[in-house]
């Protein structure tokens, strides 16, 4: 594998990627680490924004004090992700912050960048919290033209029931 996506925030299951990463078989040639800023933090206004609202948005926050605090803290998040992927061994690694919607962000880079594979998070959201904001990950694996591989955390891994006789796989590559 030549390329790898890996889409990270503050989140328990994207934390978890890096257990997968570091399990996978074969080390990629380079990652590209990327990070969707979200000047709405966890609000369910944000998803609801137009290319030209979030546009407008993006413009009025260019030097605010609150856009300065999310890029550091975005920058702080990034650089502990790239030194713990460092750590597996020599490989290139790009860091990309976007602004905007993330399901539509993290397709846009992994076409750019033409990576072979997509790997996220599964941050546990109830079923009714998936109803109402959506579900970044599933939006992502639908749409994706590339497989993508959902690391969960222990939250994800005991929301969903399965069968009886069946476990659930700790990495889930769609």
């Amino acid at each position: 594998m030549k390329k790898v996506l890996i889409a990270v925030d503050e989140t328990a299951g994207s934390k978890s990627i890096l257990s997968a990463f570091h399990n996978m078989v074969k080390e990629p040639e380079s990652v590209v680490l990327l990070h969707v800023e979200k000047p709405g933090g966890k609000s369910l206004m944000y998803d609801m924004l137009g290319d030209a609202e979030m546009s407008t948005l993006k413009e009025a926050m260019e030097d605010s004090a609150y856009k300065e605090a999310l890029d550091k803290k975005t920058e702080k998040l990034l650089s502990r992700y790239r030194e713990e992927i460092a750590n597996r061994g020599p490989m290139d690694i790009k860091t990309v912050v976007r602004w905007g919607h993330p399901v539509e962000e993290i397709l846009k880079v992994a076409e750019e960048e033409g990576v072979e594979l997509i790997m996220m998070g599964c941050n546990g959201k109830s079923k009714l919290h998936k109803l109402v904001s959506g579900c970044v990950t599933r939006d992502v694996e639908r749409s994706a033209k590339v497989p993508v591989l959902v690391a969960k955390s222990g939250a994800c891994t005991k929301a969903p029931k399965t069968a009886p006789g069946l476990q659930e796989a700790a990495y889930d590559v769609r």
